[in-house]
């Protein structure tokens, strides 16, 4: 007990050092003469903020490239939002930068005093997002799983957000209770006919807006990694012509979802549809960039946060198409 005290005695430290240095603007040298420490103490205490993440960093300050790309993508792939980061290159997280601007989205849809629904998927970088996050009074609004949080042994899925997402912004949530995949169609059908797992499926459908990871395929795609699909049913479904995935939902090159068994076993919610609500995929990296472009052309989403390297991909590939097409063009002139 005395060392959970001790704990929790140096985090209250490292947040007050944190809020002077980064809030109020105070030196070291300030911070340690307020909190009657070193100087060596204060830096301390300053990167434990930092590093417990208590700090949290928004840039306000929109930077013109970014800006100029988005604009470019929204356009071309016809879109209600983007949103483009700077690019670290020197950086291999796939969420930095991405998590804190979904965050702010969401925290724009959340701050509405009219009621939503904001249906929420699951992973590595919805989880980032959610992270990111302040802490909300939203009575008003409710929150739903698109996606089970059970893997196949019965376990709970670590990346399913739902419940630290409600605790944030106190908001009512409904989970999944379901796995990503189940056996067959007709037990997702069973399955979809439980009252608790209909009012998941309502609200989906009537969702204001969804936030979505974008998941590559291969054998170390997050599917496999966590256990919801085996590796040899990944390469089959890789050589059937398989692109990407959201919410377990495996589309081709086209962005049409495959007409293969697979999708008949997915028990997640099925996206809301996009000529009413905005889903938003949030991802970034060269293992996204072919589940992106699918994603985008099939108009699966509507919706984008990504950085800077992935928009240029995207950008790029739509140049090449249409230099295609003009070359088509004018060969049938």
């Amino acid at each position: 007990m005395a060392r959970k005290a001790e704990s929790s005695n140096r985090l209250d430290d490292a947040a007050r050092a944190g809020w002077l240095y980064y809030v109020a603007g105070r030196t070291q040298d300030e911070i340690a003469s307020v909190m009657g420490i070193s100087r060596q103490s204060a830096q301390r205490l300053v990167s434990l903020a930092m590093a417990e993440r208590l700090i949290k960093v928004r840039l306000d300050h929109p930077i013109a490239a970014c800006l100029e790309m988005a604009a470019r993508l929204k356009e071309k792939y016809d879109l209600k939002h983007v949103d483009v980061v700077p690019s670290d290159p020197g950086s291999q997280s796939t969420t930095v930068g991405i998590a804190e601007a979904g965050a702010a989205e969401i925290e724009r849809w959340l701050k509405s005093v009219e009621p939503v629904v904001l249906a929420i998927g699951t992973g590595r970088t919805l989880k980032a997002t959610i992270d990111q996050l302040p802490s909300m009074e939203c009575p008003q609004h409710r929150i739903v799983s698109l996606t089970g949080n059970i893997r196949l042994d019965g376990s709970a899925a670590y990346y399913n957000v739902i419940f630290s997402m409600a605790d944030t912004i106190k908001a009512r949530h409904f989970p999944m209770p379901l796995p990503v995949l189940v056996s067959s169609p007709e037990e997702r059908e069973v399955l979809h006919k439980q009252s608790l797992v209909q009012i998941a499926l309502e609200l989906g459908a009537e969702a204001d807006a969804a936030f979505v990871g974008v998941g590559e395929l291969g054998p170390d795609a997050p599917l496999c990694e966590d256990g919801f699909l085996a590796r040899d049913e990944m390469a089959r479904l890789m050589a059937a012509g398989a692109a990407g995935e959201i919410c377990g939902w495996m589309f081709d090159h086209e962005g049409v979802l495959l007409p293969d068994s697979i999708n008949e076993r997915v028990a997640s919610v099925p996206l809301p549809p996009r000529d009413r609500a905005s889903v938003i995929g949030i991802a970034k990296g060269r293992r996204k960039y072919e589940a992106l472009r699918a994603a985008l052309k099939g108009r699966i989403i509507n919706g984008l946060v990504t950085d800077e390297a992935t928009a240029d991909y995207l950008l790029r590939v739509l140049d090449r198409a249409a230099g295609r097409g003009t070359a088509a063009s004018a060969s049938f002139s």
